[in-house]
């Protein structure tokens, strides 16, 4: 059933807005609530939030956890910071995938704010100021244009969070379609396999080409798109064991949703890695 996704910067009261939606549902339904975030995990965010891989570690473990979670009857929270757009992105093709409603609620704080919050915290809680300043200024903050974070529910520290409204957008909407570059069609067909196959490969192999004479900032062409790679302002040295690992995910989500013009298949490919590795 539905996902919640709490997003805002550290210290902005999303915990708080998780269990006040908790308890409505948990009061106002008959359905299990599960809260999915770093306390679950035991994370110890000094540690993890100063380090970028055991960052990622705990991201794609809290994915993982939402993807066991998320089924026909319960409503799934996840209540971390959320704050990179093509992390979200992922979270929006695994609920359509999943075929259930998702919806987004901002706690929107200002960085004062936030900074003064997070003193006032017990030491064992606190962020450390450099690397609260840090995710501060990483923050992308949503936009409700983008599918991925839509509907959006903008929630200030004085709000009376709209309950009755975040409801109606999990339970009284239907779940995402598919993209039109996504519409299901039979997988009968060998040439579209052998095309999906090739083409991911073409550009894993452009990329590793790439990268040998690539400094931080290129934007890489690749066979057959118009999209350009553009995680190499952010990681130059991304291994080729990670992007084999995207690809067969990419594949897997692909033949799912098989698109009509195999045309697109690149540039598909190169906005999932782009989002995937920003």
């Amino acid at each position: 059933m539905p996902l919640i996704v709490m997003c805002g910067y550290p210290c902005s009261g999303k915990s708080r807005r998780a269990e006040e939606l908790k308890v409505y549902f948990e009061e106002s339904t008959e359905r299990k609530v599960h809260i999915v975030g770093d306390g679950s995990l035991g994370v110890e965010k000094n540690t993890v939030y100063a380090d970028s891989q055991k960052e990622k570690n705990v991201r794609a473990s809290l994915k993982a956890e939402v993807e066991r979670k998320v089924n026909k009857d319960d409503i799934v929270i996840l209540d971390s910071l959320n704050y990179i757009k093509g992390y979200r992105y992922e979270l929006f093709c695994l609920i359509k995938h999943a075929q259930t409603p998702h919806c987004l609620v901002y706690s929107l704080t200002s960085h004062e704010e936030s900074s003064l919050w997070n003193t006032n915290r017990d030491a064992a809680d606190e962020y450390n100021q450099d690397i609260f300043d840090a995710l501060v200024q990483r923050f992308e903050a949503p936009d409700s244009r983008n599918r991925w974070d839509s509907p959006l529910f903008t929630i200030l520290k004085d709000d009376t969070l709209p309950v009755e409204a975040i409801s109606d957008a999990l339970f009284k909407r239907k779940a995402p379609p598919p993209n039109q570059s996504t519409q299901s069609q039979p997988l009968s067909s060998a040439n579209f396999l052998y095309e999906l196959d090739k083409i991911t490969q073409d550009v894993l192999m452009a990329i590793f080409n790439a990268q040998k004479t690539s400094v931080p900032g290129d934007l890489i062409a690749v066979p057959g798109a118009s999209e350009k790679i553009s995680f190499f302002k952010h990681n130059l040295n991304v291994n080729m064991a990670e992007l084999r690992k995207l690809r067969r995910q990419f594949i897997s989500y692909t033949k799912l949703h098989p698109t009509e013009n195999t045309g697109q298949i690149a540039n598909m490919f190169v906005q999932y890695l782009n989002k995937s590795l920003h």
